[in-house]
């Protein structure tokens, strides 16, 4: 099995294309500990949003990127929203 560098390779994604894979992935560790900090288990969590226990399995696993209203929908019960915040330049 290709590991992810060697796909991302056959890709040809742009920078952009990446910079957003990376913010992506960087939401959904951040939703998977906030979870686990206040000691969920998804089908907690799923329960306290109104959704389906393998939304948040797919949601966790990056099977498919999140919509904004399921974000939301998620976020909203755990005490978080999204805001928009310039990127920090790495120099």
């Amino acid at each position: 099995m290709p590991t992810w560098n060697e796909l991302k390779s056959d890709l040809s994604l742009s920078q952009e294309d990446l910079n957003a894979i990376e913010l992506e992935k960087d939401l959904i560790r951040t939703m998977i500990k906030i979870r686990e900090e206040k000691g969920l288990t998804q089908s907690q969590l799923a329960e306290m949003c109104n959704v389906k226990q393998p939304v948040i399995a797919r949601m966790e696993s990056s099977v498919h990127s999140p919509q904004i209203d399921s974000l939301l929908r998620i976020l909203t019960p755990l005490g978080y929203t999204l805001q928009i915040v310039p990127i920090a330049k790495k120099q």
